[in-house]
């Protein structure tokens, strides 16, 4: 597995695990609306394996050209990594399990919605804005906000039967207000990440969290612009029937929910103060986190010396021409970032996208290298994983001139 993978995956537990803590200690003092925004951690903080200062330091080899494979023993490629290739291919199958349970999940709640009766859409008339009206659509699943493309709000065929007047209000006001907030947007994006760490613990622990404190932050907006309708929000709330939450929906009411979204409708309303000195707080925090995540990487770095090759041992397995590419005459370099172990074996490696030379020549290049020897890069004296950059030149005019002309 590649080393900035491996980087990623440890970022992202911190970020969980940072939001999982502070999530709700940042929504009693600062309101809900402060403490929706941690959630841009897991999101942020991953970013910072990319970065191009953060590669491990690795060395250059100088070029090394291709010998003549005639009358020497072929190198069989030494299955190093293939556990990491398991377990990657493990990772991707899994992700698209989960994407095309979201992409099920997203068909079939459009499929199943239905335009709206006469009655109702004459109801709407009064609580939503003309240019919404066709977005609106009936679901047995609703009240509730499905994103996508284009957002739609879903209502059930008996809402005007279940709610009244001001409860139907209240309702289309806490929908649009989910749609102000592009909450459409942010569930698909924790739904992507959600499948992409599928195999990841916390996520299965974010993911109802993170639902919760989006609908926390829902009802704390509305409440702030009606703040003498808190004890007809509640009422409403109790009225409702809770729904199991399904990825691709946002419900007015998660089973799970209700008892956070009453207690948090009894509170008094945070200040707008002290709502402007969460935003910041959270801001100014996740800067200096970050920061300092990377200058610490940074230092780390600059302690490392890299990865070198054992020249006496690998000059003796130099990669050899396979006798198929001199006979086509299949030409060109292969560049290869070869992950180095503690141990000095190699790991895995990558092909350079620099990389100009057909398969049969990258396959020759990586089953040599992948037998080569390493001296382990090192960080205060100590061995640690590193890795070297190997450019081989294949070119059938390096050969030797009877092999060449054997080739043709």
């Amino acid at each position: 597995m590649d080393i900035r993978t491996v980087h990623m995956l440890v970022l992202v537990t911190l970020s969980l695990a940072l939001v999982l803590l502070l999530r709700k200690p940042m929504r009693h003092g600062f309101g809900a609306n402060a403490a929706f925004p941690l959630w841009m951690l897991p999101l942020l903080l991953p970013g910072i394996a990319w970065l191009p200062a953060l590669d491990l330091p690795s060395a250059w080899l100088p070029m090394i050209h291709a010998m003549p494979s005639s009358g020497m023993p072929s190198t069989g490629f030494v299955p190093v990594t293939m556990h990491g290739q398991a377990l990657l291919w493990i990772w991707w199958v899994g992700t698209l399990c989960m994407l095309l349970r979201l992409g099920w999940h997203y068909v079939g709640l459009s499929w199943a919605s239905r335009a709206l009766p006469d009655a109702l859409r004459q109801d709407l008339q009064n609580h939503l804005p003309q240019a919404l009206h066709a977005r609106v659509r009936m679901h047995p699943a609703g009240p509730a906000v499905l994103w996508g493309f284009r957002y739609r709000v879903l209502l059930p065929a008996d809402f005007l039967d279940r709610f009244d007047t001001n409860e139907r209000r209240l309702i289309l006001r806490h929908e649009l207000t989910h749609l102000r907030r592009h909450d459409p947007l942010w569930s698909l994006f924790a739904e992507l990440i959600f499948a992409a760490l599928w195999f990841h613990p916390l996520m299965w622990l974010a993911l109802p969290r993170f639902r919760l404190d989006q609908e926390l932050a829902c009802d704390e907006t509305v409440l702030c612009r009606l703040p003498h309708e808190q004890a007809a929000y509640a009422h409403t709330l109790l009225h409702s029937t809770g729904v199991t939450a399904a990825a691709a929906l946002i419900p007015w009411l998660a089973e799970p929910q209700l008892k956070e979204r009453l207690m948090q409708i009894q509170q008094q309303q945070p200040s707008v103060l002290r709502r402007r000195l969460g935003l910041m707080a959270v801001a100014v925090g996740t800067s200096l986190l970050a920061t300092a995540l990377t200058v610490q990487a940074q230092a780390a770095q600059g302690n490392i010396v890299p990865a070198s090759q054992d020249e006496a041992y690998n000059a003796q397995h130099a990669p050899r021409y396979p006798d198929d590419a001199v006979k086509a005459k299949q030409q060109g370099t292969v560049i290869l970032t070869v992950a180095i172990g503690k141990d000095g074996k190699p790991r895995s490696f990558k092909v350079e996208p620099a990389t100009d030379a057909p398969a049969i020549l990258v396959k020759a290049a990586s089953d040599a290298v992948m037998q080569w020897h390493f001296n382990p890069a090192l960080e205060h004296g100590s061995p640690v994983e590193g890795a070297v950059r190997v450019p081989i030149r294949f070119d059938p005019n390096d050969l030797p001139a009877a092999t060449a002309s054997h080739g043709a």
